[in-house]
């Protein structure tokens, strides 16, 4: 009966999708007739949207809620239970077995879109009763469309007669701690954005697109880009130790898929924060959300509609893909055709010189979007192409060479932008503050010309500008106090500094990364930077649900102690798959990483060792930069509180 309440819960969930969404389009129809009807009738379907948005975000909580039960019970009699768990898995995979698949990730994009108009309708209370109304009927729409596609195309909760002993089990892959977390902090990050594009349609049905609007929307596109900063992160770090090949980034499709929304979310969060503060960029803020969102539903295609090949995508049938491309085309498709019939009313705000803290950020958006484009052109284009007969691969080399030279410029950007005034400045003044960063430049490039020559262009760039950002970065803080120093700007401060600490542990990983590939025998010493490591036996292992062979490695960095490391390779048989495990040792200056392969019939033993000077910093980086939005975020609302205090007050003096 689990699965039958849960499937109820679902078909509640969406008829109250439907009426939040009937309701808020006839309240917001009657408001703009007439801005002033305060009749019963208007009251009552205006005041009728919150509660309906709560509820119909609890109940697809509950769905959700049920299915996680039917995968902790392991009720094989449910069709998604038998082909994405087993009864011996541990609990955790059982548990996080209920998003492992497409199915569930859908159910939980849903719940999560579903709580996320719940707390528009709790918390949102300084936007005008017209705008929150058509915000709430533009959740509901989009969330009505996600129920369709569950319960016409993809229903989770549906049952197999007879049922199996026991389930097929969860790709293997799958099952590590990291991955059990990682696709809920992405799609709180997706959700987010669809927020934000709620929050745009509103403005744009209200005719009310300012500042307002802005602060708004702020906060969810903000935790929006905390939880795809944090949810790109960790799937990098996962993909770097859970596959054994050594990197942190492949440009696969579905790793582009998340980057691309987070892209576009960048650009937004800064174009946002000049309407919010400055009252400029009012249609580029409304075309950005439209955009942001635009590229987390193209994700949402790409992964589940089988038309690519990835580690990670939930290869399904075209048909249900096809579904979701119908949303998409009629989401975005309608947004940009508001967009068209409304941009006469969106006024165009306050204006502002080329050399001003705006104009860095308009400089900055618009080498985000064409970052954004080459990724998206480089994910789309073998796609294109197989449809014409044609079979081709667009890999790092492309992206490298294309998106590369933008970033580092973007870099330059970034750099200077903090250390501009608002409205207008000087490129003299501009030059004199930015001596200091440019000397860190000079010093570090000098360095590495010095001591490591024959680092390729791009690295070394890398290394330099790295060096610059982090200087600048920490720049709007000399000749403050510290303590009453604006948390905002510390986060802003704090979300840059984690840049320039992700791009110079990025180019130095590409620069000074040493690599061994090698058939080994026991007590046979090999060399890979720094280090001496020797294999001193391999040795059988059984774990819940596995086997392995496992390597004991020992690894000695001139007269320091030894270190030991014990990679494996796994077998698993629900399903039948084999799995290297890596092992890991860090260091302050990097990490040794070193991969068992197979034992060919002369008993030696494959082996794949990399040292990778300060690839750390890659996730470091990302870490702070999440830790800085969240710290602007903080500071926002706190910010507003005490606006929102100091209004209440006067009023009642």
């Amino acid at each position: 009966m689990i699965a039958e309440a849960g499937l109820a819960a679902l078909w509640l969930a969406a008829a109250l999708a439907a009426m939040q969404f009937v309701l808020a389009a006839i309240g917001v129809r009657r408001v703009l007739a007439a801005p002033d009807d305060e009749s019963a009738l208007t009251t009552d379907l205006i005041g009728a949207v919150r509660p309906v948005a709560i509820v119909q975000g609890a109940l697809a909580a509950l769905a959700m809620a049920l299915l996680i039960a039917v995968f902790l019970r392991s009720d094989m009699s449910v069709l998604l239970v038998a082909e994405n768990s087993h009864s011996e898995k541990p609990w955790l995979y059982k548990f996080a077995g209920a998003w492992g698949n497409h199915e569930g990730s859908m159910l939980l994009w849903v719940t999560i879109l579903g709580l996320a108009g719940g707390a528009v309708a709790i918390f949102e209370r300084s936007l005008a009763r017209a705008t929150v109304t058509a915000t709430l009927g533009a959740q509901a729409l989009i969330a009505l469309g996600f129920y369709a596609f569950l319960l016409f195309a993809s229903n989770p909760f549906a049952r197999i007669d007879p049922a199996p002993a026991d389930g097929q089990g969860l790709n293997p892959l799958l099952q590590d701690p990291g991955l059990a977390f990682h696709p809920p902090t992405l799609y709180i990050g997706y959700v987010g954005i669809s927020v934000a594009f709620s929050f745009a349609v509103g403005a744009l049905v209200a005719r009310d697109v300012g500042p307002a609007f802005a602060r708004a929307m702020r906060p969810w596109v903000l935790g929006a880009w905390i939880f795809l900063t944090l949810g790109i992160t960790a799937g990098s770090y996962w993909a770097y130790y859970e596959l054994g090949w050594g990197g942190w980034w492949f440009w696969d499709p579905v790793e582009n898929a998340s980057l691309m929304p987070w892209l576009a979310a960048t650009a937004l969060l800064h174009s946002v924060t000049v309407l919010a503060t400055r009252d400029g960029l009012r249609a580029w803020t409304v075309m950005l959300a439209v955009v942001a969102f635009s590229m987390s539903m193209i994700g949402t295609f790409l992964v589940r509609s089988g038309i690519l090949t990835s580690v990670h995508a939930f290869a399904v049938d075209p048909t249900r893909g096809s579904f979701i491309l119908v949303l998409l085309v009629l989401y975005i498709g309608g947004a940009l055709a508001l967009f068209a019939t409304r941009v006469g009313t969106v006024r165009a705000g306050n204006t502002f010189d080329l050399v001003s803290r705006e104009g860095a950020l308009v400089a900055n958006n618009l080498l985000l979007s064409v970052i954004l484009g080459v990724v998206l052109i480089g994910t789309l284009y073998p796609i294109v192409a197989a449809g014409f007969g044609v079979q081709l691969s667009v890999g790092p080399p492309f992206f490298d060479k294309a998106a590369g030279p933008v970033a580092l410029l973007l870099v330059v950007v970034m750099a200077a932008g903090p250390l501009l005034r608002w409205r207008r400045d000087g490129w003299r003044a501009l030059a004199a503050r930015l001596a200091v960063p440019a000397a860190a430049c000079a010093i570090v490039l000098a360095a590495v010309l010095v001591v490591a020559g024959g680092v390729s262009l791009l690295p070394l760039l890398g290394l330099a500008l790295a060096a610059g950002l982090g200087v600048a970065s920490v720049a709007p803080l000399w000749g403050r106090n510290l303590i009453r120093t604006p948390l905002f700007t510390w986060g802003m401060v704090v979300a840059h500094l984690g840049i320039a600490v992700s791009l110079a542990g990025m180019a130095s990983e590409s620069a000074f990364t040493k690599q061994t590939l090698v058939a080994a025998r026991v007590g046979e010493p090999q060399q890979v930077g720094p280090y001496t490591v020797t294999l001193t036996g391999i040795s059988p292992v059984i774990g819940p649900n596995w086997s392995a062979l496992e390597a004991h490695l020992t690894a000695r960095r001139g007269d320091s102690p030894a270190i030991t490391l014990r990679p494996q390779s796994r077998f698993f048989t629900n399903p039948v798959t084999v799995t290297s495990e890596s092992a890991i040792a860090t260091r302050w200056d990097g990490q040794l990483y070193t991969v068992l392969g197979q034992i060919d019939g002369a008993g030696r033993v494959q082996l794949r060792l990399w040292w990778k000077p300060f690839v750390t910093l890659i996730w470091l980086g990302g870490a702070l930069v999440a830790l800085g939005g969240a710290l602007s975020l903080i500071g926002r609302l706190l910010r507003e509180r005490r606006a929102r205090h100091r209004a209440e007050a006067e009023a009642w003096t």
